[in-house]
């Protein structure tokens, strides 16, 4: 596999090892990439949401790489649409997230770029207990409609920068992100409120609005140093 050509590259289908699983995944690393986005999907959702992805294509336009994955197995995936035992499973998801992170931090075309996790509902949770696991390798964290507060006693030890985004419909939602903001005391946090918008952001521009403010909290906050960047140009194309 290699990094793509085009100035949002190409998308590859990939297999991450994790927390000794398999996750699937699909990885886009443009050309001159200023960093990576890992997403951590939501309750009874999967890399293919239509929402992550439109999000995830919006960072790459932004020239941002992006690794959407399956934080849960195939064989998970269809006990937990019968069950929802392991969609709130929050330390699994997080530990599989920050294995995925590992592979990021070693695969040759993503090694040198500064990491971001973008979690949505239940996988907002997820991005900050992993954050708090590598405090240095992970820069900053986004959360779409998330449930920081699933992140129970790591809230207080979360070092990356976080941009809390709630749809201001969601107003059970945003009174959780607004406690969890309170616990983040070793963290900057900012709490956005999208006006109009419902827990899924399905309204006309809200996913947009969404994808700005997460654009512009990544490019303040992933910064790659200039000997990492020096590291990524001499990567060979495998």
């Amino acid at each position: 596999m290699h990094a793509g050509s085009g100035p949002t590259g190409e998308e590859r289908e990939i297999h991450i090892p994790a927390a000794g699983v398999e996750l699937a995944a699909n990885l886009v690393v443009p050309e001159h990439a200023s960093g990576i986005v890992l997403f951590a999907h939501g309750s009874g959702s999967s890399r293919h949401s239509p929402r992550n992805r439109r999000v995830a294509r919006q960072l790459q336009q932004a020239g941002f790489a992006t690794l959407l994955m399956d934080l849960l197995t195939e064989a998970e995936e269809q006990v937990d649409a019968h069950t929802r035992q392991h969609r709130f499973d929050i330390p699994l998801l997080a530990e599989r997230l920050a294995g995925a992170t590992g592979w990021v931090g070693r695969y040759h075309a993503t090694q040198a770029l500064p990491v971001g996790y973008f979690g949505a509902s239940t996988g907002g949770a997820a991005a900050l207990v992993a954050a708090t696991e590598l405090p240095v390798r992970v820069e900053a964290v986004v959360s779409r409609g998330g449930r920081p507060d699933l992140a129970g006693e790591a809230l207080g030890r979360v070092r990356a920068p976080t941009l809390l985004i709630v749809g201001g419909l969601d107003t059970v939602v945003i009174d959780l992100n607004r406690e969890a903001m309170a616990k983040m005391t070793q963290a900057e946090v900012r709490l956005e409120i999208v006006p109009g918008a419902s827990h899924l952001f399905e309204e006309p521009g809200a996913l947009d609005e969404v994808a700005r403010l997460a654009i512009d909290w990544f490019r303040t906050h992933l910064v790659t140093p200039p000997d990492r960047r020096g590291a990524a140009s001499a990567s060979p194309g495998k």
